[in-house]
């Protein structure tokens, strides 16, 4: 199966969607008495995936059987209204699966130590376990199809493909080390780029381990056109060579490249999306290639009210904080609650400053005091908005009033920013 649906330039028509879908069903060949959808959860909501997955339910229902299983990866579940909201009111409360990163997962083998070593270059070199959700792997699908976007990202170089399986829907040992070899290797030199080390564990893990699977993946690019998100692309298959095709496409419609490095930058956090900065960190890490030194990194977060996506990592954020990469990597070596949670300390890693900036975070929900302990600077996001009002500015430059210039960014989730000369010199 290869189906490729593109318009570079607009949109896909939710005709030509459904006609994709209507095509993979098809070109499957194999009687279908129960399919698993495998889409992202609320928190990436520009993906189209909610679309694709309200229409392979349309199409599939009644014939066969369909469950929904979000892949949440560490991520709280998603509520009711999220789920009608995302997916629509057609699909039943009663088809969604939750995703226990902790305790549903059955473990198909390990990626060897000796690989790890050598794609990350010495970055780590211990086994990582390969889990799946036990519903993959249970045989009472005909077909699981796998849904998600491909855009810049700050563990693996670009989502999606393998990591909604492995990550999304993947067990504690492969989320904290593949996130900790993504952080130890360094976010800058892997957003946006294909090969990365932690893609080549997850493709390991494809050849040895996933193969037997009856995945396809349904992959999308999205973009802005004419102030709204549109999906340019869909890819369905299994072969790596979609994905591929669709990490060139992102590379060109989601990378935006700046000829200078940006002195202040404006964030803009939508408060339905972005609860907290587990998620909103976005804001740092997919413009920090973008600022000069010294620049000023202002967060509009009116939504924000936590630091980690559960409590547990809520807590480890709260006293350690975003210290920066040396810190965190030295007390990675001492401190057996970072040890146990390594993707905390990656995250801790990606939404620090190291000094080369300043974070301020403007919010309505958490306090001064809050903000400030874990390394952030505060401001009250009603008053900061009188200043950098996001629905005045425009994406791109904008000059205010008082004759100063920022850079705005309406939703750091599309894409990745960097200077011409720090993206090229990597």
């Amino acid at each position: 199966m290869r189906i490729m649906n593109e318009n570079i330039t607009g949109a896909l028509s939710h005709e030509q969607l459904v006609e994709s879908v209507k095509q993979s069903i098809s070109e499957w060949g194999k009687p279908l008495n129960k399919v698993l959808l495998i889409p992202p959860d609320f928190t990436r909501g520009n993906s189209g995936a909610g679309i694709l997955t309200a229409i392979y339910f349309d199409l599939l229902e009644p014939a066969c059987h369909v469950d929904i299983l979000p892949a949440l990866g560490t991520h709280v579940p998603m509520t009711r209204e999220e789920q009608i909201a995302f997916f629509g009111e057609k699909i039943p409360e009663d088809r969604y699966i939750i995703h226990n990163w902790r305790t549903d997962v059955v473990t198909l083998g390990h990626v060897p130590g000796s690989f790890v070593k050598e794609v990350s270059e010495g970055v780590m070199d211990e086994d990582i376990e390969v889990q799946v959700n036990k519903c993959l792997t249970s045989g009472e699908y005909d077909l699981i199809i796998s849904i998600g976007q491909v855009v810049p990202h700050e563990v693996v170089g670009l989502a999606n493909y393998t990591k909604n399986i492995l990550v999304g829907c993947g067990g504690s040992q492969m989320i904290n080390r593949s996130h900790m070899v993504g952080a130890f290797y360094g976010a800058e030199r892997l957003m946006g780029r294909d090969f990365s080390p932690v893609r080549k564990i997850f493709d390991y893990a494809e050849e040895h381990y996933l193969a037997p699977l009856p995945i396809i993946y349904a992959l999308t690019v999205v973009s802005t056109v004419e102030g709204k998100n549109a999906i340019n692309a869909l890819y369905i298959g299994r072969e790596r060579g979609l994905f591929e095709k669709a990490v060139a496409l992102s590379q060109k419609k989601n990378i935006n490249l700046v000829k200078e490095p940006i002195k202040t930058c404006v964030v803009y956090l939508d408060d339905a999306e972005f609860k907290s900065t587990w998620l909103g960190n976005k804001g740092v890490y997919r413009t920090r290639m973008a600022l000069a030194k010294g620049a000023q990194l202002i967060i509009l977060a009116p939504g924000v009210d936590k630091f980690g996506e559960d409590d547990v990592n809520d807590k480890t954020i709260r006293k350690y904080g975003y210290v920066g990469r040396k810190k965190i990597l030295e007390l990675v070596k001492t401190e057996p609650e970072l040890q146990a949670n390594l993707s905390v300390a990656a995250h801790l890693i990606h939404g620090s400053c190291d000094e080369l900036f300043h974070i301020t975070y403007g919010v309505r929900h958490l306090t001064e005091a809050e903000v400030t302990d874990v390394g952030f600077g505060y401001a009250r996001y009603d008053e900061l908005i009188k200043k950098y009002d996001p629905a005045v500015l425009k994406d791109g430059y904008n000059t205010l009033e008082n004759g100063e210039e920022v850079y705005y960014i309406s939703n750091p989730a599309l894409g990745l920013w960097a200077s011409e000369e720090t993206f090229n010199n990597i």
